[in-house]
């Protein structure tokens, strides 16, 4: 009997703890993960399946972002994208907040990307 009143304790604390660790487990595409503003307005919502949609008052854009490390790529797949904007643009992040994505210039031609995404992020 008190062979399975231990048993049903330790099981009990093994279910909590790995419940717990569910909770606080960061999703594909971890940190970038939500839906963000800039102070041009625009929208950048990044889904866990590490794809994207862009919206503000020209564009509504959308693709697939590769994160590695502190470093994410952005790629359009559709929509209205800028003149010269088809191709790849890399960036280093940081939280800077809580609520809060920076992002510094690796490597990108678009010019239109680069003024959007180097802008400060808030989580709406």
């Amino acid at each position: 009997m008190k062979t399975q009143l231990s048993f049903r304790i330790i099981f009990t604390g093994v279910a909590v703890a790995l419940l717990s660790a569910c909770a606080t487990y960061a999703p594909a595409g971890g940190p970038l993960v939500g839906t963000w503003t800039n102070s041009l307005g625009t929208v950048w919502t990044v889904k866990a399946d590490n794809t994207f949609d862009v919206v503000n008052a020209k564009r509504h854009i959308w693709g697939n972002i590769t994160v590695a490390g502190d470093t994410v790529t952005i790629q359009e797949t559709g929509g209205k994208a800028a003149k010269g904007c088809h191709g790849p643009g890399v960036y280093k992040f940081s939280r800077t907040g809580g609520n809060t994505l920076a992002f510094t210039l690796v490597k990108d031609s678009c010019r239109e990307r680069i003024k959007n995404v180097t802008l400060a992020w808030h989580r709406k």
